[in-house]
């Protein structure tokens, strides 16, 4: 009786993949399966099984380019791996033992010699193949392998050319949509404010407290659908790789302090505390200030988002001879490794969207997962750059998130418009 020896069987046929394991594990042997090339790879590297069993026929890779890849590890340079398999040409089992395999057997599985051929491989044993049938198998084994390559090249960049016409109609999409949205609400936005200003209404609202809350909540309704449409206008810009800035002298301090005021109502609902010192700013930098405004609003909020009530946040300033670096710190759940490259990427959120709220400023807060996208398409516009840090996410230990914004203090201007990438 066998030891538990490992083996790993790498087999997408259901049947086989049962009778095998069965078989093996009879005779004493733990028996390990995979269904498809790159996860039989990844098995084999983690587990380093003691004999490797594989069909040819694989969905992803055939089983020759697998001997490949494993051959090519020092880990698998001595390890049996045999070939079971319906192919029974001379020629298949020449490109077989051509791609390294050290024992070729047919299928169907001999059930009585099964274990003892996997015991003869183990102890040793492997097939031989005359030497110059091995080496035209070798030259007719490379050939099959570029003509796979070449056809797997050619599949990948007709799907990529399909993704990004694909890609362009979703934009496309979005964009002409936001505009569509934006004519009527324009309109509507318009009248309410005529109507929040009109004599009749003021009165009504001093007279009835329903009135002012059903106007006041109207007008509040269509403002925020106002910057839900310019969030999809402004991203749809910068996802076009071009956008336009209106490059003047800009007071990055004065920026800075009324994007605060913009959220101090808001913190101070939450209990949180916004250091900000204005001396430590710039006032000569020069960039497009209703962008960089829209670039520091979306950052300080996301902050207010993820720091809970109680919480801490601070805007500072490192100011150098050619460039001003911004750091936006919060005392918040913080952001996991994994996420603090993608979140920066449209439409991702790295909140669970089941918990989404409508409140921009409540604690997890909702929004479109496009404030991130914007104020990075902001700043590379400028000849910038903007990235986080952070230790991970923790809800207890709350870790935080440092945001931090590199500008040059004087703003590319060779042209009028700036590609992004």
């Amino acid at each position: 009786m066998a030891d538990k020896t490992t083996i790993l069987y790498i087999e997408d046929d259901l049947g086989s993949q049962m009778l095998v394991q069965r078989m093996l594990s009879f005779a004493g042997y733990r028996v390990i399966v995979a269904s498809r090339g790159i996860e039989g790879i990844d098995m084999a590297q983690r587990e380093l099984p003691s004999l490797i069993l594989m069909d040819i026929n694989l969905p992803d890779l055939s089983g020759r380019e697998v001997t490949t890849r494993l051959r090519s590890d020092e880990r698998f340079k001595t390890i049996p791996i045999v070939a079971l398999t319906s192919q029974s040409q001379t020629s298949e089992r020449d490109l077989a033992m051509a791609a390294g395999v050290t024992g070729y057997l047919n299928k169907p599985v001999d059930v009585d010699r099964l274990p003892a051929q996997v015991a003869h491989y183990l102890q040793g044993g492997k097939d031989t193949i005359d030497e110059v049938v091995l080496r035209k198998a070798q030259v007719a084994y490379s050939q099959e392998v570029v003509t796979r390559l070449e056809a797997k090249i050619r599949e990948l960049e007709r799907s990529n050319a399909e993704l990004r016409r694909l890609d362009k109609i979703k934009d496309d999409f979005i964009q002409l949509t936001a505009h569509e949205l934006r004519t009527p609400l324009t309109l509507i936005y318009g009248y309410s404010r005529l109507l929040q200003d009109s004599p009749i209404v003021k009165k009504l609202k001093a007279e009835a407290s329903d009135v002012s809350m059903f106007v006041d909540g109207l007008v509040e309704s269509i403002e925020r659908m106002v910057k839900v449409i310019n969030e999809i206008l402004t991203i749809s810009r910068i996802a076009s790789g071009r956008v336009d800035l209106n490059i003047t002298p800009t007071n990055l301090a004065t920026i800075t302090a009324a994007v605060i005021k913009n959220y101090q109502e808001a913190a101070q609902k939450r209990n949180l505390l916004i250091n900000f010192t204005p001396s430590q700013w710039p006032v000569t930098l020069h960039g497009d200030s209703e962008l960089l405004e829209l670039c520091l609003h979306n950052l300080l909020g996301n902050a207010i988002k993820y720091t809970p009530d109680g919480g801490l946040i601070t805007l500072s300033c490192r100011v150098g001879a050619n460039n001003a670096v911004i750091l936006i710190q919060d005392s918040g759940i913080g952001i996991n490794k994994d996420d603090q490259v993608r979140i920066f990427d449209r439409f991702y959120t790295a909140s669970d969207t089941q918990l989404h709220s409508t409140s921009k400023t409540a604690f997890r807060g909702g929004g479109l997962g496009l404030g991130l996208a914007i104020s990075q398409g902001v700043i590379e516009a400028h000849g910038g750059r903007l990235w986080v840090e952070s230790e991970g996410r923790d809800e207890e230990k709350l870790p935080g998130s440092t945001f931090y914004i590199e500008l040059p203090l004087q703003a590319h201007t060779s042209t009028p418009q700036h590609k992004l990438p």
